[in-house]
């Protein structure tokens, strides 16, 4: 218990001494005080640059879209940029940078740990995020990540007819993580920017972007691997095994994916066209490199393979046009004004306003049945996305308050029975 005792007095006169010789020395306190005046002068200069140049790079859509997230940054890079200056200068000069060492450390981590809040949506990776940038500034400030790096430097191991640090595997993943994000969001920003030019159809801007997303994730990938310092010739023996998997378990991705191509180059379909497929209807939502998202008028949304789009009969409404025709038979009674009847029919449907006026609405007689006159009422369909069974349930209550209110008859199943009577039997035989 004695000896404990002993080991905790010196421990903790060890710890008073070095906070005593090194934090509160005159250097120290002269550094956290020039630390100080370079928040000031951080906070000045970037209100003033913001007085003045109140616009900035505003005009940039792509500032535009990253202005939320390098905001709240702006005061913090020009503060660690100064420590810098001032640490470089002191270096120069031979005079001790610790507190330099950890206000730099503790700014980078505070400038990666804001970055990744406002650019990472998700909250798991975001919390391993920050805390590796406190990690790494802790052994920063107490000197060991240096011998920690060489460390990890230190262990290799063979692949394939070169050798790979552990060192050089992490940098590798941190580098391909950082280059896949960087190629999502230029990515985004150019299914953005197509967005808005009108000369690009639908399709083709979803082919561009999908294009240009793999060929910036394959070179991402290709660029941090070949960081590492690992040969790509090693890739070739998992390139023939990933040939034969293509060619036995995954026929069917590899065939939606090819089909998905096929029908953005082909422009067939595209994001917004109303389409009918397999008894599903509905309008057209993204174009995955896999399926096809179709929202029906219910609010479902049906993942169809890209596949079934190609091989099968599909009813594309809005291919060429947006204009839909839709007929609804109408019968009336044989008693009934057949002019009058069509007349209230072109009526009912000229006051909806989604039926369009040219092509006009007209009334075709289809036959005569065996209880009505058989009439059709023909119109055409502005926006066929929006639905095309509400406008023919409105137009059709309108024929009914129409027909009611003029006297039109519906017409109801009629049978004539005739009954035969015969010799009547002869009972006494």
């Amino acid at each position: 218990m004695n000896d404990i005792m002993i080991k905790t007095q010196e421990w903790v006169t060890t710890l008073l001494l070095w906070f005593e010789d090194t934090l509160l020395s005159y250097q120290t306190l002269a550094q956290l005080g020039i630390i100080l005046l370079a928040w000031g002068i951080s906070l000045g200069t970037v209100r003033l640059v913001r007085f003045l140049l109140p616009q900035g790079f505003s005009r940039f859509a792509l500032y535009q879209r990253l202005r939320p997230q390098l905001s709240p940054l702006y005061d913090l890079v020009v503060w660690v940029l100064l420590i810098l200056m001032v640490k470089a200068v002191a270096e120069q000069q031979q005079v001790a940078t610790y507190a330099f060492n950890i206000a730099a450390s503790l700014i980078f981590a505070w400038i990666v740990i804001r970055l990744v809040t406002g650019l990472i949506e998700s909250r798991e990776i975001a919390r391993l995020i920050r805390s590796f940038a406190w990690f790494l500034a802790a052994l920063n400030i107490f000197g060991w990540l240096s011998p920690v790096i060489e460390f990890l430097d230190g262990l290799t191991f063979s692949l394939g007819q070169g050798e790979v640090s552990i060192f050089g595997v992490l940098t590798g993943i941190l580098t391909l993580l950082i280059l896949v994000w960087m190629a999502l969001f230029v990515t985004n920003f150019l299914e953005d920017w197509l967005r808005k030019v009108p000369a690009v159809n639908p399709s083709a801007r979803v082919l561009l972007s999908k294009m240009a997303r793999i060929v910036l994730i394959a070179s991402a990938f290709l660029f941090a691997v070949s960081s590492v310092g690992i040969d790509l010739t090693v890739f070739a023996v998992f390139g023939g095994a990933i040939g034969v998997g293509l060619g036995f378990g995954l026929q069917k991705v590899v065939s939606n994916f090819v089909s998905g191509v096929i029908l953005l180059m082909d422009r067939s379909i595209k994001p917004g066209d109303v389409v009918e497929i397999s008894g599903t209807y509905g309008r057209i939502n993204k174009l995955a490199g896999r399926y096809t998202s179709v929202i029906s008028r219910d609010g479902r949304e049906h993942l169809i393979p890209n596949e079934d789009m190609v091989t099968q009969t599909v009813v594309n409404w809005t291919f060429s046009h947006r204009m839909v025709r839709r007929h609804l038979p109408v019968g009336i009674s044989y008693k009934s004004d057949v002019d009058l009847a069509m007349a209230l029919m072109i009526e009912a449907a000229e006051e909806v306003s989604r039926i369009l006026d040219d092509p006009a609405p007209r009334v075709l007689i289809k036959g005569f049945g065996d209880s009505a006159i058989d009439l059709e009422l023909r119109m055409w369909i502005r926006d066929a996305k929006n639905g095309v069974s509400n406008v023919a349930s409105e137009v059709y209550y309108k024929i009914w308050q129409k027909f009611n209110a003029q006297g039109v008859e519906f017409p109801y199943p009629q049978r004539d029975i005739h009954i035969v009577t015969g010799p009547k039997p002869d009972i006494l035989s």
